[in-house]
């Protein structure tokens, strides 16, 4: 009878583990098919192509309504990639009070271009958020530009680089964002940076965030680990000192030993345990709000 009942013991043990197993397993998936958003819409055709941005909007959210923006841009090195990299990032902003718009943009692998035609879509998406601010229940004045690697390049250009405007928009209309959150962004495009092979000889500083760096740049701040050897960590410290040197504010939240894309949730990448998602997410919203870009 005793050993009946062990037997039965381990049966029921090795059952309740192969479920909760699963469950962790699958926990993941089922979280992935629960952040879709609540609308696209496009916001460039240029060469036969239609860019769309991914909108996330807060509950009970009109179009009379004056809300902060913010526009996501995902990575991979400026030839692969997907909007969904920030899904998850948009709902968590969607849900504090943003409208959060996850953005495609040309890369090479599918458009054959190069980093100029990202950059330009970049400004081009800040420019028609602007623009059609009134109808998106927008406020015009704050519209944040993030992004993380190639896509935090895309952002950080967006708010440093003079032109690279896509041509025939109205220029009348600012590309510029009032502020910038970027994740270990590629912010030096030289070789002691990332992507200087992606640059004809002599013009790899064309489009480098730390050789540009000039007064009146949006407030920043940047999350980077000090073990990326993607994008080296000293590029953000370089870039967070030359922009304090400018008068500009610009925070750098190092994360300790680091690599690059830490900070992509579970949704993005499965075996993120999210501490570090959590972690920059609740600084971004203190960050925002410290510079009245959220209440």
């Amino acid at each position: 009878m005793i050993q009946k009942k062990s037997i039965i013991t381990r049966v029921w043990r090795a059952t309740a583990f192969f479920v909760v197993a699963f469950s962790m397993m699958t926990f993941p998936a089922m979280a992935a098919e629960k952040i879709t958003p609540d609308q696209s819409l496009t916001y460039k055709e240029v060469s036969g192509v239609e860019l769309k941005l991914h909108v996330f909007k807060p509950e009970g959210h009109q179009a009379s309504d004056k809300r902060p923006a913010i526009v996501f841009f995902f990575g991979g090195g400026w030839s692969g990639g997907n909007p969904k990299q920030f899904y998850q990032q948009s709902r968590f902003l969607a849900d504090h009070g943003m409208v959060a718009f996850a953005a495609e943009y040309r890369v090479r692998s599918v458009h054959k271009t190069s980093p100029y035609e990202c950059v330009k879509d970049g400004k081009s998406a800040i420019r028609w958020l602007r623009q059609h601010a009134a109808k998106l229940g927008v406020d015009p004045e704050r519209i944040v530009s993030s992004g993380g690697s190639a896509g935090g390049h895309v952002a950080a250009c967006t708010g440093v680089m003079q032109g690279f405007e896509e041509e025939g928009e109205n220029a009348t209309i600012s590309s510029l964002p009032n502020a910038m959150v970027l994740f270990n962004p590629v912010i030096d495009t030289t070789a002691k940076g990332y992507g200087a092979q992606r640059f004809q000889k002599g013009k790899d500083t064309e489009l480098s965030p730390c050789h540009h760096v000039s007064e009146g740049i949006a407030p920043t701040i940047v999350f980077h680990g000090t073990a990326d050897q993607t994008t080296p960590f000293e590029n953000a410290e370089r870039f967070t000192r030359l922009m304090k040197e400018a008068g500009n504010t610009c925070v750098l939240v190092p994360f300790e030993g680091r690599r690059h894309g830490f900070f992509n949730g579970p949704f993005f990448r499965s075996r993120s345990n999210g501490e570090d998602y959590n972690e920059s997410m609740q600084k971004t919203l203190s960050f925002l709000r410290n510079q009245g870009m959220l209440e």
